[in-house]
């Protein structure tokens, strides 16, 4: 069974950062290289960044659980002033992909944005990501142009900006 915990304690964070370092290293590294990758995990996938993103900007992370295995995990925040959720993060192991648990995990997002009676759900998605973006366009979202966002070190986000009215 699938469940989602909200990140709420120091070893919860603990394991979004062990999750991210795993998934990060076996799926980016062919996208974006390896210092590249090195470079966000120390600067936003870390468990201090993930501290700091849940106390600071409002970002509530979830664990995802299958049975006793933790697989994966998603941050989001909503935005009162648009009525909008962002989707910033959502990623599963490798071995977990493919079985329907994306579309189970995005399921669940979409519940709690109507639960927060946001309008539209929106994220940025690296645009050689092929596999996440056509993830994204079987549940619904929309591309809506290219976004590129220079993250320091000489690194941008070269990314698709999509969304999905609710």
């Amino acid at each position: 069974m699938l469940k989602f915990i909200p990140v709420n304690t120091p070893q919860h964070i603990s394991l979004c950062e062990r999750l991210a370092f795993d998934i990060w290293q076996e799926h980016y590294v062919p996208i974006i290289g390896p210092k590249q990758v090195r470079y966000m995990l120390e600067n936003f996938q870390s468990a201090e960044a993930i501290g700091r993103q849940i106390i600071e900007e409002q970002y509530a992370y979830f664990l995802i659980k299958l049975d006793d295995i933790y697989i994966g995990y998603f941050s989001l925040r909503t935005d009162s002033g648009d009525n909008s959720l962002f989707l910033s993060k959502i990623y599963l192991l490798e071995g977990q992909r493919g079985r329907g648990l994306g579309r189970q995990t995005f399921d669940y997002i979409q519940q709690l944005a109507a639960d927060a009676s946001c309008k539209r759900i929106h994220l940025t998605v690296n645009k050689n990501n092929k596999e996440t973006i056509a993830f994204y366009e079987a549940c619904g979202f929309e591309n809506t142009g290219s976004v590129v966002q220079d993250i320091g070190e000489g690194f941008v986000m070269d990314d698709f900006a999509m969304v999905k009215e609710l």
